[in-house]
């Protein structure tokens, strides 16, 4: 059997999802406990708490872990751990003023009508919002979805260990894609793999995802195809579209076996930099020991350069993270060359060359114009187009601005 990459500051998962008996009595015991209303986003990181995907974390972040990670992305707590973005819980201060340390409360989504975990108050305490927007996502513009988010949130961050009651929707709604990282990390050990590369997606696969792919692959026992499956912006392209979509691909494009499909529920946080290296640690809790990182990583407008998702990586200390990046350079099909290439590869000019990205794809697709073969493969632009077809109102897509390369 493949020995596989360690978890994530940790020597095995660290999983808070509750089962059987456990289960049971802490649900009673949550119905008669304070009710703390939580967004989607904390719903997405307390199923990743509860999974796994979060390993080592028990819990939501005190002040110096999230002023730290803020600053330093390090935990005071767990002797310096790395970490990238916080991951905290807010509460308004009216609530939060009833509420006394050493109390426990019942963590309730409304957007899934479910009490999603209990949670132990160990701290409370206000954040500077502007702080961690400049330090996270290097800007304090209220368009960016992530500062907005951020924004948003109510006035008091409490903080605590969480025992995990529910995964929320997605074991059903996504059933068959949805995987936890003891899940993903059998399919693995089965399948004899040692190196797995994960490829994030929040788009449909176009041919630019599938050259990211296949050149992982080359290197790789297995691709690990790892879709969002949590909540994206207005306008992205729902995440059961594009779960049909990369099983047509992998079914006519791909070696039998070679790549696998899954889904994880967090929220697009759209963070750029930080948010690439938050991925590679999940993906490193989830069993892949590569990350590839293309151009524009997790990125949303013009808020971060093309390449700073893979530079970051380099400002790590050793032994930070364990999971390495595949970077890979701006990626297009070329005409004079007759296929996909790269800024590394083509030696042509911009005139022969078509860029290719799901923004692009999207707005072509909305407006109903016409997209060029080279950009996606058929069957993909078949279930696309009967998607698209479908919608009652005109989906607008902003196109961000390009860089040009070439």
């Amino acid at each position: 059997m493949a020995k596989l990459i360690s978890p994530h500051g940790s020597p095995e998962l660290i999983i808070l999802l509750l089962e059987g008996k456990a289960l049971e009595d802490e649900k009673k015991k949550a119905a008669s406990l304070p009710k703390i209303n939580i967004s989607s986003r904390e719903s997405g990181d307390l199923i990743m708490l509860g999974i796994g995907g979060f390993t080592p974390l028990t819990g939501f972040m005190g002040y110096e872990d999230w002023k730290s990670v803020c600053s330093d992305m390090k935990m005071p707590s767990r002797k310096g751990l790395f970490w990238p973005i916080p991951v905290t819980l807010s509460t308004d201060k009216a609530t939060a003023d009833k509420l006394n340390i050493g109390d426990e409360v019942a963590l309730y989504s409304e957007e899934y009508g479910d009490t999603m975990a209990t949670m132990k108050i160990e701290e409370k305490y206000k954040i500077d919002k502007e702080f961690e927007c400049k330090s996270v996502y290097k800007t304090t513009d209220p368009e960016h979805p992530g500062v907005k988010m951020v924004m948003d949130q109510d006035e008091i961050n409490l903080a605590g260990p969480v025992k995990v009651l529910s995964e929320g929707p997605f074991p059903v709604q996504f059933k068959g894609v949805y995987q936890t990282p003891a899940e993903s990390r059998k399919i693995f050990e089965d399948k004899g793999w040692k190196t797995i590369a994960a490829l994030q997606l929040r788009n449909p696969m176009h041919r630019s995802h599938e050259y990211l792919a296949k050149i992982a692959l080359e290197v790789s026992d297995g691709l690990y195809i790892h879709q969002l499956v949590g909540k994206l912006k207005a306008g992205d392209i729902p995440a059961d579209v594009r779960v049909k979509c990369i099983d047509k691909l992998v079914e006519f494009y791909f070696v039998k076996d070679s790549a696998i499909q899954g889904g994880y529920p967090l929220d697009m946080r759209y963070a750029g930099p930080r948010e690439a290296l938050l991925h590679a640690l999940f993906r490193q809790n989830y069993g892949c020991t590569h990350m590839i990182i293309g151009r524009d990583h997790a990125g949303v407008g013009n808020y971060y350069g093309p390449f700073e998702a893979q530079d970051i990586f380099d400002e790590l200390w050793d032994g930070a993270l364990l999971c390495k990046p595949l970077k890979i350079d701006w990626t297009f099909w070329c005409y004079k060359c007759g296929g996909m290439a790269s800024m590394k590869t083509c030696p042509h000019g911009k005139d022969d060359r078509l860029l290719l990205s799901g923004t692009m794809l999207r707005k072509s697709l909305s407006e109903g114009l016409d997209v060029p073969a080279e950009f996606s493969r058929p069957e993909v632009l078949e279930i696309l187009r009967e998607y698209y077809s479908g919608l009652d109102e005109k989906v607008e897509v902003k196109l961000h601005k390009a860089a040009t390369g070439a």
